[in-house]
């Protein structure tokens, strides 16, 4: 046997030739994907991201090889299964009839649909990642907060149009008489989903009445942070000690919330105590120094007070109490070790010593003798 008469072959209706053209079509899709996915992505850059280098190649490049992979294999098997035909002997119905044959073009079809959708969502992503990057130039903070929530918004909008695209072009339902026919279930789904939808009233809320912003430190019920994402049913918080907290948007709406980033300063309130073998002249001397220190200190305002407060168990209490002129953590807690530093060395100055928890014990001796 030649080789014509080997390619001239036919098995299931089909020539080997068909067979091996398909096979190769197939593996020079897969062996060359990336490449291909590559090209098409640089070109879709040049004629949309050219101009905008703030994100640049290489991440568009991330966001959109997967989804231009796929469609490109989809190209592929595309094109290797026109080089073959179903054997008749097989006896598959049309496939405008239910069977095998409309089960796979419909799963095609539905595919092909995805694989679109995929790319205009990865498409959303990265001019979002574009007006992230434009808002942080900005000194607004609400700009920030409204475009996540806004590319959200947008991507929801767009998969409900792929659900309908695909009842519609694909298995043919009419979506007009199906949203007709939904009255009364929807009723239920909306009394089902209450929750749900009392949350994302609360998103609106939070962007319409603005009790905080991207960015700013707040407390919320038992949660203090830093807002990082409001989304349509929650917002992301967070905390200083590094861990995310999700706390749904009706809660933040209901809860008594302080917007810490809004506070113009920030207060420090505590106590030294001092042995009780400080004497008055000490004790005046370190509260008038340190009173003098936190009015010229450059980063507190005139409102501080330094008074002797307190006769306690073990120590002669001064409170200090000062407000830091910056609303920000990292502001707060180097102004407190500044001013904390300078008053250990105006009570070393003074040579007093700061006291801890102590307890004195006293024996007398008795006059009166035991018998012998």
């Amino acid at each position: 046997m030649n080789l014509q008469s080997f390619l001239d072959s036919i098995y299931f209706e089909n020539s080997t030739k068909n067979y091996l053209l398909s096979l190769a079509i197939i593996l020079l899709g897969i062996l060359f994907k990336r490449i291909i996915s590559k090209y098409f992505s640089h070109l879709l850059y040049r004629f949309f991201g050219k101009k905008e280098q703030s994100v640049g190649l290489e991440k568009f490049d991330s966001l959109m090889m997967k989804p231009l992979g796929l469609f490109i294999m989809l190209v592929v098997l595309y094109l290797a299964s026109t080089n073959l035909q179903i054997p008749s002997s097989w006896n598959w119905v049309p496939s405008s009839e239910f069977g095998v044959r409309m089960i796979v073009s419909r799963l095609f079809a539905v595919s092909w649909i995805i694989s679109i959708f995929w790319i205009v969502l990865r498409f959303i992503d990265f001019i979002g990642l574009i007006l992230k990057h434009r808002a942080l130039k900005t000194d607004n903070k609400m700009d920030d907060q409204l475009i996540p929530f806004a590319i959200d918004l947008l991507k929801v909008v767009l998969i409900v149009l792929v659900v309908l695209t695909v009842l519609s072009s694909v298995f043919e339902v009419n979506v007009t008489a199906m949203a007709a026919g939904l009255g009364i279930g929807g009723i239920a789904i909306a009394m089902a989903s209450k929750e749900s939808l009392e949350n994302l009233l609360g998103s609106f809320t939070i962007f319409f009445d603005r009790p905080f912003t991207v960015g700013d430190a707040i407390t919320a019920g038992g949660v203090t942070g830093v807002v990082e994402k409001v989304g349509f049913r929650s917002t992301r918080v967070r905390t200083f000690d590094k861990s995310m907290v999700t706390v749904p948007n009706k809660n933040m709406v209901n809860a008594e919330l302080d917007n810490l980033g809004a506070r113009p300063v920030r207060r420090v309130r505590f106590f030294i105590g001092l042995t009780y073998d400080s004497s008055i002249d000490q004790i005046k001397n370190i509260v008038s120094d340190i009173q003098k220190m936190i009015d010229e200190h450059p980063n507190t305002n005139q409102d501080g007070r330094v008074r002797f407060q307190e006769f306690s168990s073990s120590s002669l209490d001064i409170l200090v109490m000062y407000f830091v002129a910056s609303p920000t953590w990292d502001d707060l807690i180097d102004v407190r070790q500044d001013v904390n530093y300078r008053i250990i060395e105006i009570v070393n100055k003074h040579k007093a010593s700061f006291a801890f928890p102590s307890t004195s014990i006293y024996l007398e001796k008795d006059a009166t003798k035991l018998p012998s």
